[in-house]
């Protein structure tokens, strides 16, 4: 049985919160029910618990090495990549057509949060998954032909290669080069530098496809000049045999932590060879690209919010065995026997601390997911609803789980004492593991511009106004419970408070002053993020209480749902009040980051 994550909150989530199942009603999800879902979520549990869980300390201690232009992964890697092909779970959200089981990405998610928490050292599937879909999405038949069947049953690696040396976040001032070879027939040739490339070469594949940024020969300054191609370590040929295509590994990346994942700098085209095949039209990259890093972005929330959970189940079960003074009513008592920790107030709010975020982080999460298939298959009005509903949680979605998710592995490590500092227990690792995640696929200070700059005012501030929207349904609901109404106005009051921020912060947007706008950016989105996750928690607290009242629980049902309130009453007592000081700081007319020019 798991020890890493509670597949009892998953089905909550999935099943009670979300129920996943109504989907199927979509012609498009119409093959699947509960039972299927399940099936592929057991699958998952299954290749974790097996084939990734028991080497998570040794993918962790025996990282990739580049020797002699080549990178060895840690030999657990191959057979993991050759079940995850074979289950279909790399493929689990591509089409029928496209090789694979056409599930919700409310499924698909949820097998990503099941393998990351058992060993987010072994983060390759999802990279593959997404370039594939972007050749789908976008690519030739003929690409989707030479590529996607490999990728899919993990024969073949894919990867994002987007950042450069001297551009970093900046992709306008990306410089790889693409030179027509045979422009009409998509053929270019590649030249430049990409760092930082997550599984940019390693041998527990036959391949490695990139798919790469780049700039073609005389294209337009700035990020309306950039356009994406597939480029293979190893090319095909007109024979069907593979030839070296001149990507070269120069060096990699010696990092904090997830040190199964190699993370290459890479050099295109040093013998003039490397050929790259153009992805759907010339510059239009950057956006053929935005698909993928959404995606990864809610890929990066739930590594975050796996990650924390497992430590948080590492922590509670540490907590229940280790005995340690009296409490704190029975200091004279020294006879008595020692206690456990967990019934020190201290330590049970650490543990509420850490249950609180990682709950509600994968609750936000499965939220944007489950917006991202409505979007996916509705049409109309409604289409453009869960578009947009989709576009604004995708910042939280990301960010709430990896910045709280380190405070939360940080509480984890402080509930084990001196032992969490050291390699007997997993919590240093998942420490160091976690630490990335608000800096992949876009730090924390680029989603909150993205959030405040153009998610909270598109369509003159619809988004904004169906989120609100959504959050006043289940305040209304939850305010049909007595004992759960004072959260409820709670929630109201939170809302009018974003809305008295966004009052003072626009007119600096409306007279063209961007910057003194977004300067506090990133805690408008700590303020709303805070807020979002406070929504979930209050629609959690609203279906336990249904359930406690018509399913008339025992044991440890209703222990489950008695900890889900009050759990949600500790995240509204503790964690909501700090969106008082981000209010007053946002609200605050001293400026006192901006250099005067």
């Amino acid at each position: 049985m798991a020890t890493f994550f509670s597949k009892r909150n998953l089905q909550f989530l999935l099943h009670e919160v979300f129920e996943a199942e109504k989907l199927a009603q979509y012609p498009y999800f119409s093959a699947h029910d509960r039972e299927t879902f399940n099936m592929a979520l057991d699958s998952a549990t299954y290749i974790a618990e097996n084939l990734m869980h028991p080497h998570l300390k040794a993918v962790d201690k025996d990282q990739p090495e580049l020797k002699d232009g080549r990178v060895k992964a840690h030999p657990a890697i191959k057979p993991y990549l050759k079940a995850m092909g074979e289950s279909g779970l790399i493929g689990a959200g591509f089409s029928f057509e496209q090789g694979g089981q056409q599930l919700p990405e409310l499924i698909s998610s949820s097998v990503g949060f099941i393998l990351m928490a058992a060993n987010n050292g072994m983060m390759y599937t999802g990279l593959t998954s997404g370039a594939a879909h972007l050749i789908t999405s976008f690519g030739t038949a003929a690409l989707q032909e030479q590529y996607v069947p490999n990728l899919l049953s993990g024969v073949w690696q894919g990867t994002m290669a987007l950042t450069e040396p001297q551009a970093g976040s900046s992709l306008s001032d990306v410089t790889t080069s693409a030179t027509p070879v045979d422009a009409e027939a998509g053929v270019y040739k590649i030249r430049g530098q990409k760092v930082f490339i997550s599984a940019g070469d390693h041998d527990a594949t036959d391949n490695i496809i990139h798919l790469m940024l780049a700039r073609i020969d005389g294209a337009p300054k700035g990020t309306k000049g950039i356009s994406l191609f597939v480029v293979p370590k190893y090319r095909p040929t007109e024979s069907g045999k593979f030839v070296d295509n001149d990507v070269t590994s120069t060096g990699i990346y010696h990092k904090m932590g997830q040190h199964g994942v190699p993370a290459m700098h890479l050099t295109m085209g040093e013998r003039d060879d490397c050929t790259g095949y153009l992805v759907g039209q010339p510059h239009h990259g950057l956006s053929y690209m935005f698909q993928m890093m959404n995606e990864a972005r809610i890929g990066v929330g739930m590594t975050a919010a796996a990650i924390a959970t497992a430590a948080y189940h590492a922590a509670l079960q540490y907590a229940k065995e280790r005995p340690q003074s009296r409490r704190l009513n029975e200091k004279n008592l020294l006879d008595a026997p020692q206690t456990p920790i967990i019934n020190h107030p201290d330590v049970r709010r650490m543990l509420l601390f850490q249950k609180a975020v990682t709950e509600g982080s994968l609750s936000i999460l499965l939220e944007t997911a489950r917006l991202f298939d409505l979007s996916s298959v509705a049409e109309g009005d409604d289409k453009e609803t869960y578009t947009l509903l989709m576009e604004i949680l995708t910042p939280v979605a990301k960010t709430f789980p990896s910045e709280m998710g380190v405070q939360s592995v940080s509480q984890s490590m402080q509930t084990f004492g001196g032992y969490g500092y050291t390699e007997d227990f997993p919590v240093e690792q998942l420490y160091r593991d976690i630490r990335i995640t608000p800096i992949y696929e876009g730090t924390t200070g680029i989603q909150a511009q993205d959030l405040l700059g153009r998610k909270m005012t598109m369509k003159g501030g619809k988004a904004a106004k169906l989120l609100f929207a959504e959050i006043g349904k289940t305040i209304a609901e939850a305010g049909t419970h007595d004992d759960l109404k004072p959260y409820a106005e709670q929630m109201a009051a939170e809302l009018k408070q974003i809305q008295e921020v966004m009052a003072v912060l626009m007119p600096h947007a409306m007279a063209g002053d961007i910057e003194r706008y977004l300067a506090d950016a990133t805690l408008f989105l700590e303020l709303f993020g805070t807020v979002c996750v406070a929504w979930q928690w209050l629609k959690q607290a609203t279906v336990a209480k249904q359930a406690l009242l018509t399913h008339n629980p025992e044991g440890d049902e209703l222990a489950f749902y008695e900890g889900k309130l009050h759990t949600m009453k500790f995240y509204f007592h503790y964690e909501v009040p700090k969106t008082l000081g981000l209010a007053r700081r946002l609200k605050d007319p001293e400026v006192l980051t901006i250099v005067t020019p």
